[in-house]
């Protein structure tokens, strides 16, 4: 099985094009910072382009069957499953992922798309009794129509996934805008696995605009009825504002300024393994990771030399070495923004624990001791910096955990489970995990932030509630006396 090729183009109508735009995206290895491909960017001709595909095809892939569905998107699995060294070699050299990280990706990539395999025989329709009589009334599901997919770069094939195949299996045309530093594995590859597939012609698209030409138009454009959206919360807050203007539907997964609370009976050995993991995976570029360790302070001496004597082992470097845990983040402005934050953090009277080096987009963890105040505990950090923080007690460790705006993800350790469950429960956020780590993502499993975190839930039945809408037809079997008769 040979690679794809022409990965530098738009897909747009079942065509592979060239963007008509006068602006370029250049693609770079962020670990040798090599260019590997050049993209002419898309218009925003190519976008009403796509967008008129879309709009024009999805009516007829609505009306196919449910079988025919399911065994594109089970080919489409086939091919993922083939082509893995394939794939986990691109997520390497363009996202900068470790290759367990990468393995990981397409392993829940492959996830994702069973579950969306199961959902074409879901579109169901219910008859429900009416009060009045001689009504019969049906509810239809049905696809939204078209979605607006924006994917991010730090998983890019699976979070573009998680919105493309639900979608899709549910009858929905796709318009898919990947991160601008991963356009092929959050993009171009997820095109060619469908088109390969057998998925008809201009169901999916692919465009790579550049937002600095086209603004707001991917979301602003009349015809996407859904705009699925996996970023930060400063853009994520911009496409809501649009979207309520236009009364458009949204799934806005966001940024999460994420806890970890080890409380004073927690297994020491378990809390810092499970710390380590959910900080500095992926190089701590996951909305997921944990940002701040909250340690009940007649342990936080104990964590703190055993985390940090942890954190020092971790190999760091190459990605394409399978020993490296932290390899380079996505580009040099990203690293640039961690050291900045950590700056700010000494002038906020932070004390640095670990403080390593950078060798071009590649640094090593930096540790920080602090409080809620402090510059790497106030904002999310996109990469491997953490911070500290001691509690009194539980009622202490709890009001830090929730002193943020934002909720996605927390995790709690503690050898008492009622206790860490009734912790759990209060915790300001979507998911929680006891006597685990924070990064944790199952399709059959619900999966939404609370708070500034996002709108919206996927995996189980809630990807197919978020692609799809209710409509009622009522028949009146007999004849109905009116008021005015």
């Amino acid at each position: 099985m040979s690679n794809y090729t022409e990965l530098d183009l738009n897909f747009i109508g079942g065509n592979w094009t060239t963007g008509t735009s006068e602006e370029v995206i250049e693609v770079t290895d962020p670990y040798t910072q090599e260019k590997l491909l050049t993209i002419q960017a898309a218009s925003k001709e190519d976008v009403y382009k796509a967008y008129e595909s879309a709009k024009k095809h999805q009516v007829k892939w609505a009306k196919t069957g449910p079988y025919e569905k399911a065994e594109i998107i089970r080919k489409a699995i086939r091919i993922v499953e083939d082509r893995k060294e394939e794939f986990s070699d691109w997520l390497i050299k363009e996202a900068g992922s470790t290759i367990a990280k990468a393995n990981l990706e397409i392993d829940l990539v492959i996830a994702q798309m069973r579950l969306a395999a199961e959902l074409p025989f879901q579109m169901e329709g219910i008859i429900n009794q009416s009060m009045i009589p001689g009504k019969k009334n049906y509810l239809l599901r049905k696809p939204v129509g078209v979605v607006g997919v924006i994917g991010p770069f730090n998983f890019p094939m699976n979070l573009a996934m998680r919105s493309v195949a639900p979608a899709l299996a549910t009858g929905n045309a796709v318009v898919l805008k990947p991160g601008h530093q991963t356009p092929v594995t959050g993009g171009t590859l997820l095109a060619k696995v469908f088109e390969e597939a057998g998925l008809p012609e201009g169901v999916l698209q692919v465009v790579h605009p550049k937002i600095s030409e086209i603004g707001d138009y991917f979301y602003e454009h009349p015809v996407p009825q859904l705009i699925s959206f996996t970023g930060s919360d400063t853009v994520g807050k911009q496409i809501g504002e649009v979207a309520g203007r236009l009364v458009k539907e949204t799934i806005l997964e966001l940024s999460g300024n994420n806890a970890m609370v080890v409380l004073d009976d927690a297994d020491m050995d378990k809390a810092v393994n499970g710390a380590v993991y959910g900080r500095f995976m992926h190089s701590g570029q996951i909305c997921m990771a944990i940002n701040r360790i909250i340690i009940d302070e007649s342990r936080f001496e104990e964590f703190t030399e055993q985390f940090v004597a942890k954190v020092k082992e971790l190999k760091v470097g190459d990605p394409r070495d399978e020993e490296t845990i932290i390899g380079p983040l996505i580009e040099e402005s990203a690293v640039e923004d961690l050291l900045e934050a950590v700056e700010e953090a000494k002038k906020d009277g932070a004390e640095i624990l670990l403080e390593r080096e950078r060798d071009g987009n590649v640094l090593s963890p930096i540790v920080v001791k602090g409080t809620n105040d402090v510059a790497t505990a106030r904002d999310e950090m996109f990469g491997p910096v953490v911070t500290l923080i001691p509690a009194k007690d539980d009622e202490h460790a709890l009001e830090l955990a929730n002193d943020t705006e934002q909720g996605l993800s927390t995790a709690v350790t503690s050898e008492d489970e009622k206790r860490a469950f009734a912790f759990a429960e209060r915790m300001e956020t979507g998911m929680v995990h006891i006597n685990d780590q924070s990064v944790n993502d199952e399709p059959y499993i619900a999966f939404g932030g609370e708070k500034e975190s996002g709108i919206g839930c996927f995996g189980r039945e809630h990807s197919l509630n978020e692609f799809t809408t209710w409509k009622w037809i009522s028949v009146q079997d007999e004849d109905r006396e009116y008021p005015t008769d």
